[in-house]
């Protein structure tokens, strides 16, 4: 769908949607889709059931044969799904399984256990897909790989992330005759599939004779031929190191006379090390070992032993026995090392090799029965080098299962990569296909115009040029809105894709869960600084872009967005060009001052800790303009105890630090929401509030989630904070609209605290920047 739109700053008008902003209006030409729906929803159901039957309907299916065969698979888990899971795995497996569909997503909601329901669909299936190779966020590998272990019966898990992933994917590749019933999952972090390689040329030196002089030249290793130089005389190669890097290290070059590798991997950013050193360096990383000690069991063990262990089989590394058969390691030792091997593996191998690239090349399509995709809208960027590597897993597996809380972020192009390299077949049916020079920006265009919202923007100027007549200027630009038409998810979304929501799992399972905007009126004398800040930078915005000049709207959204919370400190604002200085406002409050949201988030988090409950506040000012450091203090100050969480805490250590803040007692956790935005349970924060939302829709909706989960056993309350007059309001007014779409595609109306921010009805046409320059 398209909306035809003149831009209101260069005095044009706007042309033609049908105004729907008036809830449950009806003047009996437009009627409001929420009318629309109250008054002829039923009859509309009914017809889209009759048309469009699900795949799988618990009522009919529960009583079929192969419907008890996969049920008896699930009942003999270690784990049982709930009821509802189960519904979901069995719709998901009977779309792969029996419609022979290539792909499908399960788009449940944060805390469903997506998780688990995928390591369920992958043991229903094992049997005729027994190999399963999940992509994780790098911090979720080992959070993958011990929920696999707690559910599947007898499974083997291979943890493909470390700097040895080369040699596992060997070992695969040397036993690709080998069958087993045993089931298999391959855990890949999504950062280590999508990293290249590092190498240097590999030759060896010959000495021979040239010109009657004696010479040495470059090698092959394997054939042991002269290499010659690429000139007309066929020189021998001078085994020299800088011709030889000339020579050879542009491009990875095969022997002319036997085909072999003249190149090899090593590590980057380090020499290349000696056993020894590797295995000394891998034994001081674990707990309780030092240099002295390390050396003195490679003395006693030798390198290649403990090398074998740690590679392999790091529990017969614990189990130590010394030449009198005593255990080298105590009980205490043991217990450490065994609980930090949980973390992270040794890199006792080859070095590092794209593992997307070694799974396309040397094992055959279809080895990999299942492809698991976890976070599956992390995929979604054209360009992304992970995105690419995701489409090329995607088309060496049988079968694909995408896992997701929020399918899309607001625009129909956030669907399209992820629906190119699921299912590419159905796409091209449709005539979305890439352009001879293999470019998708025609196809993501085409689809953006039949299924989603785009404005075409006329820019209409005097043009003073003309000598015998008057003429003026037209300029055309498209630019996207956020929105998703019913027929594309009609065709898209519904055929692929199985909805759950954590009510649908129960109340008995999951506790009440309340979403709630306030707003906060700024102090006499902040708002009025900051009405005198946006007028000015606002203004030279305006003049800026008259001319052309887009390098300021940056600048001025950020300021203005961030100031409000920020005030404690004084803002320069500069160009970001030339540096000449735009603006400068002063400090409104002291360092002992409390802001008015402060001052609502230290009532909220008394008012909660009176209720023995603990409070998870969100700010996204965490780096330059860090706010959390003075919000602790705040906290502090009032008697509450106050842990901040930084990105400095490395991502797979994250759950054990909040765990140790909570074994602490502490009341408040203060932190970005990016760093637990995926894989946290934060079950011990019942209570969560916004002091600032970004523009990420993902982010929002899974840092939302994270406390309402299955085992949560207290009511979830959420709460967005927004200064009233700034440009904060206008942010979450869009952020409100961008989540209303996404849930469109969730199979749900939207339900969000943000909701009642939405007060342009269904219109999605309204963007940040267009709000401030009004």
């Amino acid at each position: 769908m398209t909306t035809l739109e003149m831009n209101p700053v260069e005095n044009t008008a706007v042309a033609g949607v049908p105004d729907t902003s008036g809830a449950g209006a009806n003047d009996g030409r437009n009627m409001s889709l929420a009318a629309f729906i109250d008054e002829f929803g039923e009859g509309l159901l009914a017809q889209v059931r009759s048309q469009n039957p699900p795949v799988y309907d618990p009522v009919l299916d529960e009583v079929s044969e192969i419907h008890r065969q996969r049920q008896a698979v699930l009942d003999g888990l270690k784990r049982k799904p709930f009821k509802a899971q189960a519904d979901a795995v069995h719709a998901v497996v009977k779309l792969l399984a029996d419609e022979n569909q290539p792909a499908a997503v399960i788009n449940a909601e944060m805390g469903t256990g997506k998780t688990m329901m995928a390591i369920c669909a992958a043991a229903v299936m094992q049997r005729t897909h027994p190999r399963t190779l999940v992509i994780s966020p790098p911090h979720l590998v080992y959070k993958w790989r011990r929920e696999i272990l707690e559910t599947v019966p007898g499974a083997k898990v291979w943890v493909l992330n470390g700097p040895d992933t080369l040699r596992k994917l060997l070992k695969l590749r040397q036993a690709l005759s080998y069958k087993t019933n045993q089931p298999e999952f391959f855990v890949l972090g999504r950062v280590r599939m999508r990293m290249g390689f590092h190498w240097r040329p590999s030759v060896i030196s010959r000495r021979t004779s040239f010109d009657g002089q004696p010479f040495v030249a470059g090698a092959c290793p394997d054939c042991m031929q002269m290499l010659t130089q690429d000139d007309k005389e066929g020189h021998p190669m001078p085994m020299s190191f800088e011709l030889a890097k000339a020579s050879l290290s542009d491009k990875r070059m095969k022997c002319p006379h036997c085909g072999s590798a003249l190149w090899t991997l090593i590590r980057a950013g380090r020499p290349i090390e000696s056993q020894y050193d590797l295995v000394l360096g891998a034994l001081k990383q674990m707990p309780t070992i030092g240099e002295k000690t390390a050396q003195k069991l490679l003395k006693a063990f030798g390198e290649e032993a403990l090398g074998a262990m740690l590679g392999d089989n790091v529990y017969e590394f614990l189990n130590l026995m010394d030449e009198n058969g005593d255990l080298v390691f105590s009980d205490k030792q043991a217990r450490r090392m065994e609980r930090s091997l949980a973390t992270f593996e040794f890199s006792i191998g080859e070095g590092g090799y794209q593992p997307t690239e070694f799974i396309k090349r040397y094992l055959p399509r279809g080895y990999f029965g299942l492809l698991v995709v976890d976070e599956g809208h992390e995929y979604k960027n054209e360009g992304s080098a992970q995105g690419q590597a995701m489409g090329v897993l995607a088309s060496q597996c049988q079968k694909a299962l995408l896992l997701t809380g929020t399918l899309m972020g607001g625009y129909a192009d956030d669907l399209f990569h992820l629906l190119w390299r699921l299912n590419p077949a159905a796409m091209l049916e449709d005539g979305f296909k890439p352009a001879k020079n293999g470019s998708m920006a025609n196809a993501t265009m085409s689809f953006m115009r039949e299924h989603g919202v785009l404005k075409d923007i006329y820019k209409e100027s005097s043009e003073s040029s003309h000598r015998t007549a008057k003429g003026k200027q037209v300029s055309v630009r498209t630019s996207k809105a956020p929105g998703f038409g019913p027929v594309g998810i009609m065709r898209y979304v519904l055929p692929m894709t199985v909805f759950l929501k954590l009510r649908d799992i129960g109340q008995k399972v999951l506790p009440p869960y309340e979403e709630q905007f306030l707003e906060v009126a700024m102090t006499e004398t902040q708002a009025q600084a900051y009405k005198a800040m946006s007028l000015k930078l606002v203004q030279m915005l305006k003049q800026a872009l008259v001319t052309g000049d887009n390098s300021l709207l940056g600048v001025v959204m950020n300021v203005l967005l961030a100031w409000p919370d920020c005030c404690f400190r004084e803002e320069v604002v500069r160009h970001p060009r030339t540096k000449a200085l735009l603006h400068h406002q002063g400090a409104v409050f002291a360092e002992g001052d409390t802001s008015p949201k402060e001052a609502e988030l230290l009532r909220i988090c008394l008012a909660e800790k009176a209720l023995g409950r603990k409070v998870l506040a969100y700010s996204v000012y965490s780096g330059t303009r860090d706010t959390t450091s003075r919000l602790k203090t705040q906290l502090e100050i009032r008697g509450l105890k106050v842990a901040v969480l930084r990105a400095s805490v490395d991502a797979a250590k994250r759950e054990d630090w909040v765990a140790e803040q909570v074994e602490k007692g502490i009341d408040v956790l203060i932190c970005n929401p990016e760093l637990v935005k995926t894989g946290l349970d934060l079950l011990d924060f019942p209570t969560i509030v916004f002091m600032q939302s970004g523009y990420n829709v993902y982010t929002v909706q899974q840092a939302a989630r994270r406390s309402w989960r299955i085992g949560q056993k207290q009511d979830v309350r959420v709460i967005f904070l927004g200064y009233v007059g700034s440009a904060q309001m206008d942010c979450l007014k869009l952020m409100a609209k961008k989540i209303a779409v996404s849930q469109s595609t969730s199979g749900d109306m939207p339900d969000s605290g943000l909701d009642v921010l939405n007060d342009s009805g269904d219109s999605l046409e309204v963007a940040l920047a267009k709000k401030l320059l009004n």
